[in-house]
């Protein structure tokens, strides 16, 4: 299956996050997030394994009870249930991968 991202709708979450659902199957699922400096991801956790790439920008991420700043080229390994989020410095977007996908994110 191909995914253009040129024809995949930006959706708008509000407070300055976006993002794109790209290919997905029941057992992987690949979504561009979009922020705008200074926007908040909130802490949250899901039963998923997530793993993150930055494509640009800047983050403050919180992965369990570590705090560090990351960059375009950096990853990040989200084990399942474990409370994350990030803030914004410099406005960027993240390729997140989720396993197994995430149905909550297909309405």
């Amino acid at each position: 299956m191909f995914v253009y991202n040129k024809d995949v709708k930006l959706e708008d979450l509000g407070n300055g996050i976006s993002r794109k659902i790209l290919a997905y199957s029941e057992n992987i699922m690949s979504v561009e997030v979009y922020f705008e400096k200074g926007a908040v991801g909130a802490l949250h956790n899901h039963p998923h394994e997530q793993l993150t790439y930055v494509l640009s920008g800047e983050f403050e991420f919180t992965i369990g009870d570590e705090k560090k700043i990351v960059k375009a080229g950096d990853a990040l390994y989200k084990a399942p249930n474990v409370m994350h989020g990030c803030i914004c410095l410099e406005k960027g977007v993240l390729l997140d991968n989720f396993t197994p996908m995430r149905k909550d994110f297909i309405v």
